[in-house]
């Protein structure tokens, strides 16, 4: 029986066969990765008849193989000259089985006349795995899929440990299962709610009283997720991938162990390593903490509503947690180191902060918790909560049913064996410094996700870079993870949408004399009959003066902003500047128009307040 088709390797090139040094070292290092990382590696032209001839021997003896066509690449010309370096070879097609120059069609069929190409393809991998991804998250998975996908022999290994309180979950990561899914859920519990109200300013009429079920909802948020959890598991089946439920670990440079809960240890040897360990909530390492709190690791299968609810931290985590909260009708203070939403648009987070407060959440600034004291056990207890000043000597004290801590998130590196295999971590945060390729100064390890040094630790991202690691590494593939321009969304109750610089980062990089800002408030149409306030919602671009206007950094407080930052982050990738939105003509009525009219710079300083509709 003929094994399928061969599987065609991608392999972009930049320009022409006069390549500079770097480009060919770079194309170099590309066909290397090919020709180690496949069992057959075919270098043809699609139009070669002595081509065929070896594809189809390879067929009939029921060997799968990865193509390059030289004439369906950008630049087949510099990989010819490149290859040819390589092999001494100047024709095709160039055959390489299991890292070995065979040659080229008639040397080929001698190999297999005389019995030397079955020993050469029977001298497989010496490794259990091409490829062994650790951490079945986003990335992790979106890369093993990727790399089964080109015909490679992978496994993941995912284990979560259970929070201090007992909290864990199955396959998908943080993103499923702790993060994003049922935040967003949660988040769109609280805006029904916030529609209840509106409802009967456009006529809807109800009398019996409205109330939130908490087990009601996360009995359903969590049969959802269980279902994401087993449709990953089934993927990772059908795609041939092997998936083990054990902390991986490593012990020698190929070679990890694997751990399951029963604590039997199973010993797995890889070729290539791809890390996506993701990270896992901070705690503040004073008394109560681990005993007391809960994190997002325990918020959303909480199985009793959390009750007065103090927040520690105003990370987006904090903000997002706190607002649905508040707007499922519970009371919420939120405790502030310094700064909100820090990293983000400074004016941008003010905006969002104010709004939390206009929909009754308290912020107590410039203070953080000291000790934490359980008064009465239940479900929930009572807490009491003894906070200092950060710029003096004065305390608080408050009582709650809850303390969520959103303090910031911690790399899951330092527990895996890294340190045995030379891997270097920053050893401040548990960060993994790496190349533009995500490869870490072990050349055969490579990292991913939110434990990338520098990098936004955003799930999309990990998925992009999960999946073109993979291409590069086994498809010949020389595309890189953009992480310029990377737009995101702060699900707070209005919520808050940017893509590019905050206007901090901006004025660093192009100067405040460079930029101009335009920007104004607006009434989304919505909001007009249900009576809310016409001087919330906010929109800002930065551009670059001396780039043609171009827009540096998008800025959007307002209904459904995930939804609207996401199309012109599209346009801002494509270079969007502040005439192509001008000549745009925007959709009435939407709160999303609002760019294509921006005519308010702050430099002009006139009032950008709404006096009607």
């Amino acid at each position: 029986m003929s094994s399928p088709p061969g599987r065609r390797a991608r392999l972009s090139s930049p320009g022409t066969s006069h390549q500079p040094p770097d480009a060919r070292e770079e194309l170099r290092r590309r066909l290397k990765d090919l020709i180690e990382g496949n069992r057959v590696m075919i270098f043809s032209k699609s139009y070669c008849p002595h081509s065929t001839r070896v594809k189809e021997l390879f067929s009939s003896l029921g060997v799968d193989y990865n193509i390059l066509e030289l004439d369906q690449v950008d630049d087949g010309a510099s990989v010819q000259e490149v290859l040819t370096e390589i092999s001494n070879q100047k024709t095709v097609p160039n055959i390489f089985v299991n890292k070995v120059h065979v040659g080229g069609c008639d040397r080929t069929f001698q190999a297999h006349r005389s019995g030397l190409l079955q020993k050469l393809l029977n001298e497989d991998s010496a490794h259990d795995y091409d490829l062994i991804v650790i951490g079945g998250g986003s990335g992790g998975l979106s890369c093993a899929k990727e790399a089964a996908n080109l015909g490679k022999k992978v496994m993941v290994l995912d284990f979560v440990v259970p929070s201090p309180q007992g909290s864990s979950w199955g396959l998908g990561g943080t993103c499923v299962n702790v993060g994003c899914i049922p935040k967003k859920l949660m988040h769109q519990a609280a805006l029904l709610g916030q529609a209840l109200q509106d409802s009967r300013k456009f006529g809807w009429e109800y009398s019996q009283q409205v109330k939130h079920n908490w087990e009601a909802m996360t009995e359903a948020i969590q049969n959802h997720i269980g279902s994401l959890n087993w449709s990953y598991r089934l993927t990772l089946r059908e795609k041939g991938v092997t998936y083990v439920n054990a902390y991986g670990e490593f012990v020698e440079p190929h070679k990890i162990k694997a751990t399951n809960k029963k604590g039997q240890e199973t010993f797995y040897t890889g070729s290539k390593f791809v890390i996506a360990t993701g990270e896992r909530p901070q705690y503040l390492g004073i008394q109560g903490d681990k005993e007391y709190c809960i994190t997002s690791d325990d918020l959303f299968s909480l199985p009793y509503c959390p009750g007065r609810t103090l927040v520690v931290g105003a990370s987006y985590v904090g903000l997002e947690c706190a607002g649905f909260l508040a707007g499922l009708g519970l009371d919420v203070t939120v405790i502030v180191r310094s700064v909100l939403l820090r990293g983000f648009d400074q004016e941008m987070a003010e905006k969002v902060g104010s709004y939390l407060e206009q929909q009754g959440i308290k912020f107590q600034r410039k203070f953080t918790p000291v000790s934490i004291q359980q008064m009465e056990k239940g479900s929930p207890g009572i807490l009491k909560v003894v906070a200092k000043s950060t710029e003096g000597p004065e305390t608080v004290e408050g009582v709650y049913n809850t303390v969520l801590l959103a303090i910031g998130r911690e790399s899951c590196t330092r527990k895996i064996g890294l340190e045995k295999i030379g891997v270097k971590i920053n050893e401040k945060n548990g960060k993994i410094p790496v190349n533009d390729v995500e490869q870490t100064n072990v050349p055969h390890v490579y990292a991913i996700g939110d434990i990338l040094e520098g990098k936004p630790e955003l799930t999309p991202v990990a998925i992009q870079a999960g999946k073109l690691l993979a291409r590069r590494l086994f498809g010949g593939s020389l595309e890189k993870c953009d992480y310029v321009n990377v737009p995101t969304t702060v699900f707070t109750p209005l919520e808050y949408g940017c893509c590019g610089l905050s206007e901090e980062k901006a004025i660093e990089v192009h100067k405040k004399e460079n930029l101009e800002v335009y920007h104004t408030l607006f009434w989304p149409l919505e909001w007009t009959v249900a009576g809310r306030d016409n001087n919330t919602c906010y929109a800002k671009i930065i551009c670059n003066k001396f780039d043609n206007e171009r827009v540096v950094g998008f800025h959007l407080l307002g209904p459904n902003a995930g939804e609207i930052t996401q199309g012109f982050a599209a346009a801002m990738k494509c270079g969007l500047t502040k005439k192509l939105l001008n000549d745009t003509i925007g959709i009435h009525p939407t709160c999303g128009e609002v760019f294509t009219t921006l005519e308010i710079t702050k430099s002009s300083g006139l009032d950008v307040t709404q006096k009607g509709c």
